[in-house]
């Protein structure tokens, strides 16, 4: 087994510096808390996350609230949620550009 396909190994891979999750095995990059973990440690981590997990509202905010420009990995329903678009926005006012048309209307 490679080592980037062990549960624990990946786990504290990921809270150590998050973007390892680039390098998880493709099921473990659908895992929540791994995913999670990997978000708070650095919100970029989201452009590697399973697609599902970035709907996913929590694992979204654990994102944007660490990296504001992570707003860009967002699935669409979450781009024009006004508390997640306000989160980016707070960390880095230039995350506003990734938010859904009406919500940047509204600025």
């Amino acid at each position: 087994m490679h080592p980037y396909e062990n549960y624990e190994i990946v786990l504290a891979a990921v809270q150590e510096k998050g973007l390892k999750l680039r390098w998880a095995a493709a099921p473990l990059t659908a895992d929540r808390e791994i995913v999670l973990a990997a978000v708070q440690q650095d919100g970029w981590a989201l452009q590697y996350a399973a697609t599902p997990l970035k709907a996913d509202r929590e694992v979204v905010l654990a994102a944007v609230q660490t990296a504001g420009h992570a707003l860009q990995y967002v699935a669409e329903p979450l781009n024009a949620d006004r508390e997640v678009v306000l989160a980016a926005v707070q960390k880095d006012g230039l995350a506003l550009q990734n938010a859904a048309a009406p919500l940047r209307a509204d600025h």
